[in-house]
């Protein structure tokens, strides 16, 4: 990777419905009639590229409760066709589904993401996840999950299935030779036989491997399982971090667990969350921020911070301190997010309600109000710090504030010189040079 490839940030978006913040489907302005539309991620897709962007991704669930009717169909399409639909009106953009090790077959996850990775020209990555609810358990002939030890046992052997799938032949041993009467050099072309706990897949898959090899690995499990498989397989991290301090202490423990592998010069790329609301002046974004503030459903919130606490905090007073939580080592849901709750309410005491007003765009990542120049500043701080190889953008609107950050945020980027003013290479690992 070049020198100047170093000094530059990358930025990638995860798209989610109307937008990450819980009230901007209530908006005037909002796009939620168009979140079973195709075009409309296409088009939020375009504008990425549009912005140089790293890549597009896609979270997912694979349960959809709808308990009240606020319930947010927000994964309405399956990650990998959406990706593909993508892929068709776009060159450059990378293209990341998230995969389920918990639930899926290895075999049919790498055909998918290799078909998708050959359709668009090497632009994939994938993000490996091992789920969170009963729920999405119960749509998988399971009564349950398995618990976290389990998943995570899973989640080591499926990667390194798939992983051993993704590079069983090559497009080189398709000869197609018609003189000499072969199509394939079938020597080449073996199985690999994998026989374990979880999985027993003979190999090879049916298709080769990609323009890039393989999909660009990323993973983003907080817990010490999850910074174990994310050393061992992944390639870049999706973290949540509140501030500088939790941003470090994600890098050390990266930096730690790598120190243990034989391979001690590799290194992992780290992209917090990031929610902009950005304006030409610093009242103006407090002024976006606000209105869709004032939108916000208390339930809904008190929901959301249900689940991130995983106990039932709807009948909390919203004008009281927030009740003692049990610390992150007793903890048995998802260790990153809670830990973020915990470390907000370790920097501000806040009241309930306080609490909900940090959570309600992002749920506790970097959140900056202000102009170009302000948040900008703070990125390049974080960036300098080594704690940040880039950001993954979590619009509170879509597709107001990925626009904002386009036309606002990405000029102030490429004018510091902390971002390319144009695709360098065609691959999703050539964008973040991995």
């Amino acid at each position: 990777m070049s020198e100047q490839k170093d000094k530059q940030l990358h930025i990638g978006i995860l798209i989610f419905g109307s937008g990450h913040h819980q009230a901007a489907w209530l908006m005037p302005d909002s796009s939620i009639e168009r979140i079973g539309d195709i075009a409309y991620y296409q088009e939020l897709a375009q504008t990425a590229e549009r912005g140089l962007f790293d890549a597009v991704f896609f979270a997912d669930n694979q349960s959809f409760p709808a308990k009240d009717d606020t319930t947010m169909p927000a994964f309405w399409f399956d990650p990998i066709v959406n990706l593909t639909a993508i892929s068709q009106v776009t060159n450059h953009v990378g293209l990341v589904s998230t995969i389920s090790s918990t639930f899926s077959n290895p075999y049919t996850a790498a055909r998918q993401l290799l078909s998708l990775d050959h359709i668009s020209g090497g632009r994939v990555g994938w993000n490996l996840v091992t789920s969170m609810t009963d729920l999405e358990a119960k749509n998988h002939g399971m009564t349950e999950l398995p618990n976290h030890d389990e998943r995570y046992a899973i989640a080591d052997e499926f990667a390194d299935v798939m992983n051993a799938a993704f590079e069983s032949w090559h497009p080189k041993d398709f000869k197609h030779n018609r003189e000499a009467n072969k199509l394939v050099d079938s020597e080449k072309i073996q199985p690999f036989n994998h026989k374990g706990v979880n999985f027993a897949v003979k190999g090879p898959l049916s298709t080769p491997s990609s323009p890039q090899g393989k999909p660009v690995s990323m993973q983003a499990g907080a817990s010490k399982q999850g910074v174990a498989l994310a050393v061992k397989y992944a390639d870049a991290v999706y973290s949540v971090s509140w501030n500088i301090k939790q941003a470090r202490n994600f890098r050390k423990r990266m930096d730690a667990e790598i120190a243990k592998q034989d391979d001690t010069d590799r290194s992992l790329k780290i992209f917090p969350g990031l929610v902009t609301y950005v304006g030409k002046t610093h009242e103006e974004a407090l002024e976006k921020k606000a209105a869709l503030d004032d939108k916000l459903p208390i339930e809904t919130a008190l929901k959301q911070l249900s689940f991130f606490v995983q106990q039932d905090c709807t009948e909390w007073e919203l004008d009281k301190k927030v009740p003692d939580l049990p610390p992150v080592e007793d903890f048995t849901g998802p260790v990153g997010r809670y830990e973020t709750v915990l470390e907000i309410i370790n920097d501000t005491n806040p009241t309930v309600r306080e609490l909900l007003g940090y959570l309600n765009a992002g749920g506790g990542h970097l959140t900056l109000i202000g102009t170009p120049e302000e948040i900008v500043d703070e990125m390049e701080h974080w960036f300098n710090e080594g704690v940040a190889d880039g950001f993954n953008l979590m619009p509170p609107t879509l597709p107001g504030s990925l626009e904002d950050f386009v036309d606002l945020i990405v000029p102030e980027m490429q004018k510091r010189g902390l971002y390319r003013k144009e695709y360098e290479g065609s691959t999703f690992r050539q964008h973040l040079g991995v």
